[in-house]
């Protein structure tokens, strides 16, 4: 089975190829057909030749229109764009971020991304619906869905498909937390400029600031396992089982899936 690292396409752009994933049955996702990945709009010629060579049929966006008009996709021929916005510009991501200056009061970053991920499912299927209706379409394929970073709006498409298709909570995990280890050095250099913003607003040096100023910043930064599991824990606590909930939450049915797995499942 091909390593975490083997299936990363563009660390640039999170981008990487769902293919090799083992599931619980010893079955594997076949290569060149489902990927995951953050925006395309800063990529070179040669990264553009290369998310090219993909042949991708379907690109699933999962951005906000904002962040679309902001961070375009580069055109690519044969390849059809779809968006499909899963949260408003008020999420609890965006809470977050507003409050991140405040350093007089507490933020429960990670507490409030936690409920991000479980309202996915309980506010905000509705939204999501259309994306794994989307994904499970064998004529859509080679199909990538992504969002900016790649690894929340994206993790969570990534960690309820992997499920589905019958892959281990562990492995579906490692993947979700694969996204800390492309984006390391992105992320560091962000921590590192908001330590010093700390630092000059308590008028004392960067290496004055505790980790503890960083809590709510890194659970905007970084995959924590906490968030995907929260997400797991809503599906069997709201539906019972993962079939149920593709079948009752999603809307597919076992003709529709078993079409699908074929396709993708090797």
């Amino acid at each position: 089975m091909p390593t975490d690292e083997t299936r990363v396409i563009l660390a640039a752009a999170n981008l990487r190829d769902l293919g090799g994933i083992q599931t619980a049955d010893d079955r594997q996702v076949r290569k060149g057909l489902l990927f995951r990945g953050g925006h395309l709009s800063e990529l070179d010629e040669s990264d553009i030749s290369t998310v090219t060579d993909l042949g991708l049929r379907t690109i699933v966006d999962l951005r906000r229109p904002s962040e679309i008009e902001s961070r375009p996709h580069p055109d690519m021929e044969g390849t059809e764009m779809i968006r499909c916005q899963v949260s408003s510009d008020d999420n609890e991501f965006a809470v977050v971020a507003n409050l991140l200056g405040n350093t007089s009061s507490h933020v429960d970053g990670p507490g409030m991304v936690e409920d991000y991920f479980r309202r996915n499912l309980t506010d905000r299927l509705d939204a999501y619906r259309p994306v794994f209706q989307l994904a499970t379409d064998p004529d859509r394929l080679p199909l990538l869905f992504n969002c900016t970073a790649g690894k929340d709006r994206t993790g969570f498409v990534a960690g309820i498909l992997l499920r589905l298709l019958g892959v281990d909570a562990d492995i579906a995990m490692a993947d979700y937390l694969l996204s800390n280890d492309v984006r390391r050095h992105w992320i560091a250099e962000r921590e590192q400029q908001h330590r010093q913003v700390i630092a000059d607003r308590l008028g004392v040096d960067s290496t004055e600031v505790g980790d503890n100023h960083l809590t709510a910043l890194r659970s905007l930064l970084w995959c924590q396992a906490p968030f995907l599991e929260a997400a797991f824990s809503t599906v069997t606590d709201t539906w019972g089982t993962w079939e149920s909930f593709r079948r009752n939450g999603l809307g597919i049915d076992d003709d529709r899936f078993e079409t699908f797995t074929h396709a993708v499942l090797t």
